[in-house]
């Protein structure tokens, strides 16, 4: 049965919605093979639009390789995911890839076995180290394989931001800027839940990947197109939602698109026939209870020191923390204390920096800390 909203997952038909101008720009960009780098925070749909003109692009004949690397904790994880993902989503079949893999596998012994992963027919582990194959190889394999087919390959990578996890990480950002750069028949779209460790990588200039391709922020979908859709799965399940309570859902969660499917969900489920003040504030407590245990752990930990900085960015302070009236107020501590809270809250992904100063990334937890705090 057809599920009223999807969240926590990417969404695709009939749960994808808007992103006309992004969608336009991304596939010219696979199209005339022009790196891109996707960035936004968390919950607004970075992989949905991927897997949405990932799947336009095939439909026209490109070949598109995606990988998520999340996984990856050095520098050969990656090289290992990187090269199967390759092998495997360039060849339909084993004989294909065995036949693609000629000269790069003659000093591997792979394992190849039935994938669980409906999407795919077989698995590839290569288990390629430091005596087999050297980074500059495994890099090269998209462009060998590009020429060897005669085609344009777009290789779009998830999680990206563990590569500035990884040891010595600014050697290996050297070794793969130096050899995709080069590359005259692949792209790459890079991109990556946590958005410091993405600005770092590709907005300071003193890090490799600085330049490196077209950077597309991604903005919130407006309510112009969150309005039809909520409204057309209400009325898919005999129920209706007015424009006031699509418009209260969206600003609840500040637009985050996976949040406004799960309220909207909640909703749905907590509604009679229509969506009254009761339903939406039962609605909004369920959404706090799903992600009770989540903010409990993501906050348990912080100091003194660390909860007062919430507080005060909960407060509406986005700047000036270091001014002698805002440090005393909320007990902040010494400028330089306030330099260590400002790295420590974003190394955890609890504020973000935006143009108009630190706020609060997730606007879900910041309403359960308004009432844990107070």
């Amino acid at each position: 049965m057809e599920q009223p909203f999807v969240f926590g997952v990417p969404a695709d038909d009939p749960y994808f919605i808007g992103r006309e101008k992004e969608i336009k720009r991304l596939e010219a960009n696979f199209k005339y093979g022009i790196n891109t780098v996707l960035m936004s925070p968390r919950r607004w749909g970075k992989t949905s639009l991927v897997n949405r003109v990932a799947g336009m692009s095939a439909a026209k004949g490109r070949i598109i390789v995606q990988m998520d690397i999340f996984a990856c904790r050095s520098e050969y994880d990656f090289y290992n995911t990187f090269s199967s993902a390759i092998l495997r989503q360039t060849a339909s079949k084993i004989d294909e890839w065995k036949d693609l893999a000629k000269g790069f596998i003659e000093r591997l012994t792979p394992k190849i076995g039935l994938s669980p992963d409906p999407s795919s027919d077989y698995y590839v582990s290569l288990g390629i180290t430091p005596k087999t194959h050297s980074p500059e190889e495994v890099l090269s394999l998209p462009e060998k394989i590009a020429q060897r087919k005669g085609c344009e390959l777009v290789i779009c990578i998830d999680e990206f931001q563990q590569v500035g996890e990884f040891p010595d990480t600014l050697a290996v950002q050297k070794r793969l800027r130096s050899v995709w750069q080069n590359q005259k028949h692949v792209s790459y779209c890079l991109f990556g839940s946590r958005l410091h460790m993405m600005t770092r990588l590709f907005q300071k200039k003193s890090y490799p990947f600085y330049k490196f391709g077209e950077i597309l922020n991604l903005e919130p979908i407006p309510l112009k197109a969150w309005i039809p859709y909520i409204q057309g799965r209400f009325e898919a399940y005999g129920k209706s939602i007015s424009d006031e309570y699509v418009a209260k859902i969206c600003e609840t969660v500040q637009y985050q698109s996976s949040y406004v499917q799960q309220l909207s969900y909640s909703v749905l489920l907590l509604s009679e026939r229509e969506v009254d003040e009761d339903s939406f504030a039962q609605a909004v407590e369920d959404l706090l209870a799903q992600n009770n245990n989540v903010f409990i752990e993501q906050t348990q930990s912080l100091t003194t020191y660390q909860l007062n900085f919430l507080r005060a960015v909960m407060d509406g302070i986005t700047t000036g923390f270091g001014e002698a009236e805002v440090r005393e107020k909320y007990n902040l501590g010494s400028p330089s204390n306030i330099t260590r809270l400002k790295n420590s809250m974003e190394d955890k992904e609890l504020v973000e920096l935006t143009a108009d100063g630190i706020i609060l990334g997730d606007p879900v937890l910041k309403l359960w800390l308004k009432r844990v705090l107070n």
